[in-house]
């Protein structure tokens, strides 16, 4: 496991021990140093990547503690037009609240998939699974670099501020593809970065636990996407950050704030990111048509 694993999978099992127990927690992944107590159930600290991604109806339908331990940077359910009776793998699945909203869209007859590294998260998301009774939902250790599901199995992959964590996006990407039935699709919810950011950022390890130091340039993602195969790549930009949110994911980490947040204003975005998986027939991996 490398460094960048072993952080993330400290803090996101902090949180998720931190949920559990029903106790304050800070400095855990986005949230940056904002507190969140018990009865926080706001979906995002009021921070700047995290906050205002679930409807009303969303959370209300769901365990309190799966909307508690959600920190991701958008609603990848939203992104895409999910079918009954089709399989949906999220990347990353944290305390499962898009495997249990996306499990309600695809109905008894389909499956929903979380996979999630970290043990802790594990244990919070079955024991949300058994608070909302979702039979059609299972929760699977591994890594996104290696997904425990054999090929042409899954009709749509979805992840939530995950792929930014990993340190090889490459074979994250490689792995989507390969699991993915011919025509399916991926729509997930990233970070990205618009233009040059200072390497100081891009060093720190905090950072890279919360979501921001690992984030690939928009058209570096385009590109990683197509050299895996997938063809109808597209990233969508939604919610730019100014140099007060900034502020709110520097502060933390050590840095001179006033020198570095002018330097990224504008420069990290909450982006959807959406792919298709070619047809049978078609030439449809990194190598196919050599």
């Amino acid at each position: 496991m490398s460094d960048i694993q072993k952080a993330v999978q400290e803090k996101y099992g902090a949180l998720a021990s931190a949920v559990n127990e029903k106790t304050a927690t800070a400095s855990v992944g986005c949230c940056g140093s904002t507190a969140r107590t018990a009865g926080d159930t706001s979906c995002g600290c009021g921070d700047p990547i995290t906050s205002n991604l679930y409807s009303d109806a969303e959370r209300d339908a769901l365990p309190e503690t799966a909307v508690r331990a959600s920190l991701g940077c958008g609603n990848p359910t939203a992104l895409i037009d999910l079918q009954p009776g089709q399989t949906v793998l999220d990347l990353g699945s944290g305390g499962g609240i898009d495997v249990l909203l996306s499990a309600k869209r695809v109905g008894p007859t389909g499956k929903a998939y979380g996979l999630d590294m970290t043990d802790e998260m594990l244990a919070l998301a079955r024991e949300n699974q058994r608070k909302a009774g979702a039979t059609n939902v299972e929760f699977l250790k591994g890594t996104i670099e290696n997904i425990p599901l054999p090929a042409d199995s899954v009709d749509v992959i979805i992840s939530n501020c995950v792929i930014n964590l990993s340190s090889d996006k490459d074979a994250v990407l490689r792995e989507a593809f390969r699991v993915l039935k011919p025509g399916g699709r991926v729509a997930v919810s990233d970070v990205v970065v618009r233009g040059e950011v200072p390497e100081d950022v891009r060093k720190n390890m905090e950072l890279w636990v919360g979501c921001i130091a690992g984030a690939l340039q928009e058209t570096d993602y385009l590109a990683k996407l197509r050299a895996a195969g997938f063809a109808d790549v597209d990233v969508d930009s939604w919610r730019v950050y100014d140099v007060e949110d900034a502020r709110a994911f520097l502060a933390e980490a050590g840095l001179d704030v006033d020198a570095i947040a002018p330097l990224v204003k504008d420069k990290f975005a909450s982006a959807f990111i959406r792919a298709r998986k070619p047809e049978t027939g078609s030439c449809c991996g990194p190598d196919c048509c050599k």
